[in-house]
C-alpha cells in the first residue's frame, strides 16, 4: 500500500504528544481532511475512539501504542514508518449498529465496533428476554448484563465475561451474559454475523437498564435491536506477521 499525505493523531499521554510532534516534524503530517492514512498514537481506548471519529471517511488507521494494553496497536518507532505502513497487513471489520428504544418511547442510534452491552443501572437485577431473527430464543434472562460482540471486539469486554474468542475471518459474532442469574448455566451463544439480536428489558420501570455502543451510552432502555452494519468498512493496519488475525488467533494461548 502506498500513503503520500499521513496524519498523526495523539491521545493526551505526554508521550503520545511528544511522538506526534516529533512524527509531524519529520514525516510533514497533514490534518484528517487531507490525509489518507490516520497514524493513532495511544491505548486502545484512543484507537477505538479514532476509528469512530474518522468513521466518514474511509481512512484506514495505523495504530502506535502508548496505553497500558495496545491489543489494536502496533509498537512505536520513529525512523521507519513509511516502510510499515507499505508493508502493513489490512484488517477490514464491520460494526454493528444498535437502534435503542428508550422508556419514554423515543429511539437512539449507535455504532459499535467491540461490542453492544445492557447494562443494570441499580442494585436490582435485569430481566431480559432474547429474540434472533425475529423468534424468542430466550424468554427470561436474570443477569446483570448482556454483550453482543464482534471478532474484533470479542478479546475485550465479552472475554472478560468468559465469552468466547472469534477468529477474525469467522463469520460469527457473540451474545454473552454478564453474571447470569437464571439460567444459571446458560454461557451464551454465537450467531452469524448476518443475524439481527433483539432484547427487551422486561419490568423496565423497576428494574433499569442502560445501553451502551463502546463508549456511547443511553439510559432507561426498553428494547434494543443489534446487527451488523456491512455497508461500513473499517480499515486497520498492522505490522507484517502481526495482523489482527494472529493477535486474536494467539490469546487463545495465553496463560
Amino acid at each position: 500500500m502506498k500513503f503520500k499525505k499521513i496524519c498523526c493523531l495523539a491521545s493526551d499521554n505526554e508521550d503520545a504528544q511528544a511522538a506526534q510532534k516529533k512524527l509531524d516534524k519529520k514525516y510533514g503530517c497533514v490534518g484528517p481532511d487531507e490525509a489518507d492514512v490516520i497514524i493513532a498514537l495511544g491505548g486502545d481506548g484512543f484507537m477505538l475512539q479514532t476509528l469512530h471519529d474518522v468513521l466518514d471517511r474511509g481512512l484506514p488507521i495505523y495504530g502506535m501504542n502508548f496505553g497500558s494494553v495496545g491489543f489494536l496497536m502496533n509498537e512505536y518507532r520513529e525512523n521507519d514508518l513509511i516502510e510499515r505502513l507499505e508493508r502493513a497487513e489490512v484488517a477490514v471489520i464491520h460494526p454493528l449498529r444498535m437502534s435503542a428504544h428508550g422508556n419514554d418511547g423515543k429511539e437512539q442510534t449507535a455504532l459499535a465496533i467491540n461490542e453492544v452491552s445492557l447494562l443494570r443501572e441499580t442494585r436490582q437485577t435485569a430481566k431480559l428476554r432474547i429474540s434472533i431473527d425475529g423468534k424468542v430464543r430466550m424468554a427470561e434472562l436474570i443477569c446483570d448484563g448482556l454483550i453482543v460482540a464482534t471478532a474484533a471486539g470479542s478479546t475485550a469486554y465479552n472475554l472478560s465475561a468468559y465469552g468466547p474468542i472469534i477468529p477474525i475471518t469467522a463469520e460469527l459474532m457473540a451474545v454473552t451474559p454478564i453474571s447470569a442469574f437464571r439460567p444459571r448455566r446458560w454461557r451464551g451463544a454465537l450467531l452469524p454475523r448476518s443475524a439481527r439480536v433483539d432484547i427487551d428489558v422486561l419490568e423496565n420501570q423497576k428494574r433499569p437498564v442502560s445501553a451502551v455502543a463502546d463508549n456511547v451510552e443511553f439510559r432507561d432502555v426498553a428494547s434494543i435491536s443489534v446487527k451488523e452494519e456491512g455497508s461500513i468498512d473499517i480499515t486497520m493496519l498492522f505490522d507484517e506477521g502481526h495482523s489482527l488475525e494472529e493477535r486474536i488467533l494467539a490469546e487463545q494461548f495465553v496463560h
